[in-house]
């Protein structure tokens, strides 16, 4: 081989899931009401985001769990969670800091699940899915375990999209001869720019709805109407 194989360096994946675990705790925060969650629920929520991508990731690729085989990520995933709810007062009041910390979680995931599915020889368009999978599989995990419509299936500011381009750009890179570990470092800030300025312009993909309308309306152009 050319290159060393591919592997995530501890540090780097227990970043992302420490990040991942405050996101949890930002998004638990909202709740209020009957709904609202104890530290119990909190720290749960931060395991769900913080590690639900990497175990989607290797449940795709056929490996064991890497978040399953230390100690360190559901210790680091809790206490995040935790650090993250008793900060929730101070977060809250900076909106560019939980913007800034979205885009950034899922754009390390995502290039941890690319780089590691082109690491195990996956072809390019099936690692673009794995990362995307990983980007967004925390926060899957987390609407399915409260109870609540998917994120990623309704109308966003191009959370999946972002993910899948950084992805994207991390295959292309490689596929040019770039170091992988550059072009993963690149990805993610693809994917956090992205990110970014969809929520900053409020961008997003077409509704479903509108589609079909246009389309209702182009059908029914082509329908002569008789006048009495």
């Amino acid at each position: 081989m050319t290159e060393p194989l591919f592997t995530i360096p501890l540090w780097a994946d227990l970043l992302g899931v420490g990040l991942g675990g405050i996101q949890g705790a930002m998004f638990a925060s909202g709740f209020q009401g009957q709904r609202r969650l104890d530290w119990l629920g909190v720290a749960i929520i931060g395991i769900m985001i913080g590690m639900g991508g990497g175990l989607i990731r290797d449940l795709l690729l056929g490996q064991p769990p890497a978040t399953l085989q230390s100690n360190w990520y559901l210790i680091t995933a809790a206490g995040a969670a935790l650090v993250g709810m008793l900060l929730a007062g101070v977060f809250n009041r900076l909106n560019a800091v939980i913007v800034g910390l979205d885009a950034v979680v899922i754009g390390m995931f995502g290039a941890f699940g690319t780089s590691k599915a082109i690491a195990f020889g996956i072809p390019p368009v099936p690692a673009v899915f794995i990362g995307a999978c990983a980007a967004v599989g925390g926060g899957v995990l987390r609407d399915m375990l409260m109870g609540l419509p998917v994120a990623i299936m309704h109308v966003g500011s191009l959370y999946a999209v972002a993910a899948a381009a950084g992805c994207t750009f991390i295959v292309v890179a490689h596929g040019l001869g770039m170091n992988i570990t550059l072009a993963a470092v690149l990805g993610i800030v693809v994917t956090a720019v992205i990110r970014v300025l969809a929520v900053i312009f409020d961008l997003s993909l077409p509704e479903q709805r509108r589609l079909y309308r246009r389309k209702v309306a182009a059908e029914t152009g082509m329908i002569p109407i008789i006048k009495p």
